[in-house]
């Protein structure tokens, strides 16, 4: 039920049945189905005969037993002389396979008579609770209060192209690489009643990858509310062994308000999960500090369909605050950009250091990330043999050693997929040359690192697309160069920012463009002189502690 994309499910479940690994079936420890009941607030202090739970796969019923306990519970709490019959439509739990089904009923049935109800009314309650469907596909289902479970994580591939395409007529988010878990989100979501509240304990992956984007849009703009993620990475949640990145995620039929997030350890068991419980639920404003878990609350949810950042809850609430107190970092309305170089399609024909490889007019010298290694700038001798002027592309008529340049290369050059779209155009760089960056002053960052390592590159030289800048008319570029240098910017990165084997960070412009910082108007003189002479001397710690005071912030988490 839960893998990650490309892991096969056979190598997920470890002593499971065939039956199990072919549904994505991985079942859920009791205190942990308690726990997310808790966090949605299905409780029996609620009168829940009159609201209604959904859960979208069944299974053997770890779910399905503490639901029946809470609203037995309830009954005999709030409307203990109410017919039994009219509790026939405040459960339905559905699964695909009949031999589950055959289970839950007799497990409803063993609850029931246990609390008084006659068999015959048992039986019917059963049968009318849980049932043989396919939650994606079918349609005869009506809105609920709650929707809880543990969703079936099948990859793709292990669809038949059918079932696949059925799903994604359905659920609209499973598109790209989505697996099934992600339909079960959106059908779950999408029957929700309002105030009604969502619980999921799934892999957490569709908050950072780009196949959650459209889940992620989804919640944003369509009046959905997070209400709390528990991260359970190191927790031993399930009845068999996975591999997975678990998550708890309540999601709500509301307004946006506070968030409860948290992080487990391996530590994490029943008594750190009341912990959790009571203190989510008191809605407290004073972060949980304990063996088992971790917790902070956010003032609100993010705000962007882009990847939602990762880290312990401090980091996320730290984050937030950040992000409330100081604007993004690029703004185009005072000169700060932020870019990738160049990508041509064929860096082995339009790379080179033969500066006479075409007329002087077409060899731009091309900044490369090996030119950063050093920390300051050191030119490499590469150019890019380069088709365009300030007016487009160049009209190869009027350059014989260029156009021969290409013909001498027009094998490689048509091979690309750009050639082959605009044929007119055949000898184009994907991407065009705007040559006033060139002399302009910016700041350039490699993509992969395990640490930020900005380089001023003074001007005279275009990036290569392995290259990102960043170019300001506002910010002295030694004092940015510091802030970035600085441990403040390098855990933003880390927040938003896929990472890599080894813990190499990804320094792309998607992840830069959510870096927040203070306008440099409002930094005191002093503090950017100090930026400036980290930025200098690569004083890593001096950077930081100069970067705190700009953004008014005593520590990192």
């Amino acid at each position: 039920m839960l893998t990650e994309p490309g892991e096969k499910l056979a190598d997920m479940v470890r002593g499971g049945d065939v039956r199990s690994v072919e549904y994505g079936e991985v079942f859920t420890r009791q205190w942990i189905v308690e726990l997310i009941l808790d966090l949605t607030g299905y409780l029996p202090d609620v009168d829940l005969t009159t609201k209604k739970i959904l859960e979208p796969a069944v299974g053997s019923g770890a779910f399905l037993g503490p639901v029946l306990d809470r609203l037995l519970e309830a009954r005999r709490k709030h409307r203990p002389d109410a017919p039994w019959d009219d509790l026939s439509s405040v459960v339905l739990a559905m699964d695909l396979q009949a031999h589950h089904v055959r289970a839950c009923r007799r497990l409803a049935v063993e609850r029931l008579v246990a609390a008084g109800c006659p068999d015959e009314t048992a039986a019917d309650l059963a049968a009318a609770w849980v049932r043989k469907g396919d939650f994606l596909l079918e349609e005869s289902i009506d809105s609920a209060d709650f929707v809880v479970g543990n969703p079936p994580y099948i990859r793709i591939e292990d669809l038949s192209p059918d079932t696949l395409a059925a799903y994604r007529r359905a659920c609209p988010t499973m598109g790209g690489r989505a697996d099934t878990y992600i339909g079960f989100y959106e059908r779950g979501l999408d029957l929700l009643s309002d105030g009604g509240s969502l619980g999921f304990i799934c892999a957490d992956r569709w908050m950072r990858n780009q196949y959650g984007r459209r889940l992620r849009e989804k919640i944003l703009k369509e009046g959905y509310a997070v209400e709390a993620c528990l991260v359970m990475h190191d927790v031993s949640a399930f009845e068999t062994e996975v591999s997975a990145y678990p998550a708890i995620t309540v999601l709500a039929r509301r307004d946006q308000r506070d968030v409860a997030v948290g992080e487990a350890t391996a530590l994490f068991d029943a008594h750190a999960a009341l912990d959790f419980s009571a203190w989510a639920r008191t809605r407290t404003e004073t972060p949980l500090r304990g063996a088992g878990v971790r917790s902070s609350r956010l003032p609100h949810w993010h705000r962007t369909t882009d990847s939602w950042p990762d880290g312990s809850p401090e980091m996320l609430a730290w984050l937030e605050d950040l992000q409330d107190r100081h604007p993004p970092l690029e703004d185009r309305a005072a000169g700060t950009r932020i870019g990738i170089g160049v990508a041509t399609g064929a860096d082995a024909v339009y790379v080179t250091r033969d500066a006479d490889a075409a007329e002087r007019e077409r060899m731009l010298p091309l900044a490369m990330p090996a030119d950063l290694k050093n920390g300051s700038y050191e030119w490499s001798g590469h150019y890019l043999v380069n088709p365009w002027d300030e007016d487009g592309l160049v009209d190869l008529d009027q350059w014989p050693r260029l156009t021969d340049y290409l013909d001498r290369n027009a094998r490689a050059v048509l091979r690309r997929s750009i050639s082959k779209r605009s044929p007119a155009s055949w000898y184009r760089t994907i991407d065009r040359v705007n040559l006033s960056l060139t002399g302009q002053p910016k700041l350039l960052l490699a993509d992969m690192k395990k640490k930020t390592h900005p380089v001023l590159e003074p001007g005279g030289r275009y990036p290569h697309h392995n290259l990102y800048y960043i170019v300001s008319d506002v910010w002295d570029l030694e004092a940015l160069g510091g802030l970035l240098l600085s441990e403040v910017v390098e855990r933003q990165v880390a927040a938003y920012c896929v990472k890599m084997r080894g813990g190499t960070l990804r320094f792309q412009a998607q992840y830069l463009r959510r870096l927040h910082a203070p306008r440099p108007d409002r930094i005191p003189a002093r503090i950017l002189d100090d930026l400036a002479a980290a930025f200098r001397t690569r004083d890593r710690d001096a950077a930081t502690a100069a970067a705190l005071a700009a953004y008014g912030s005593a520590r990192i988490p």
